[in-house]
């Protein structure tokens, strides 16, 4: 998710809740739904978005050029490597998975979204075959994607999740397989510095390789 807090405001407060299947109470409403339907009420600005991260509404503004070239590098090489076939590359939209809402930097799904809609139209609830977030500077930035969307990721069952790193050591890529929503964590971990090529192991961009072209030389 790009965010980069510290260079623009924040317009709006977190709503937080104590996230887990338990969250109802005997006189109300389940407050997964309460966030859920806040999330869907929110206005903002524009270059600004919000999803639900771990019973939390987050905003967080776009994020900065080096951001959005390696996001829109590995998307236009993902819509090439995929071709005419069933499966697509896409930016800026919606992931629903039982009342949250993620929007990946890039994420690969089928090309005909519409039996894949949320019951709201608001995004795709199921088929998301691969995630990938490029990472933003600053603490609460990096955990959210190494940390919270990891592991929303993983309880989603979403089967691979690529983060790409320019803040950990000198710059690396994770490839994440085989989630266990159980515990939501992964199975397969591999990671590399930048300048080393790594590829997608399973699903429709199987071979597809994440290297210099999209990261940008290794850095020293």
């Amino acid at each position: 998710m790009t965010a980069l807090a510290y260079e623009r405001p924040e317009t709006m407060s977190e709503i937080r809740t104590a996230a887990g299947p338990e969250n109802g109470t005997e006189n109300g409403p389940d407050l997964d739904e309460v966030v859920w339907q806040a999330w869907k009420a929110v206005e903002l600005p524009e270059g600004y978005r919000a999803e639900i991260i771990e019973g939390a509404i987050e905003v967080s503004p776009t994020g900065r050029l080096s951001h959005a070239q390696i996001a829109n590098r590995l998307r236009n090489a993902l819509v090439r490597f995929l071709g005419e076939g069933e499966y697509s590359a896409y930016q800026d939209a919606n992931v629903i998975f039982r009342r949250k809402g993620w929007i990946p930097d890039v994420f690969v799904a089928p090309e005909d979204l519409e039996p894949y809609a949320d019951e709201d139209g608001l995004g795709v609830d199921a088929a998301v075959r691969l995630v990938v977030e490029v990472v933003s500077p600053g603490k609460r930035h990096e955990d959210r994607d190494r940390v919270r969307k990891r592991r929303e990721y993983a309880r989603a069952g979403i089967p691979v999740y690529v983060i790409i790193d320019d803040y950990d050591a000198q710059g690396t890529v994770t490839v994440l397989t085989e989630p266990r929503p159980d515990k939501a964590d992964w199975l397969g971990v591999v990671r590399v510095p930048y300048g080393t090529d790594v590829d997608i192991p399973k699903g429709p961009a199987t071979g597809f390789v994440i290297g210099e072209a999209i990261t940008g030389p290794k850095r020293t």
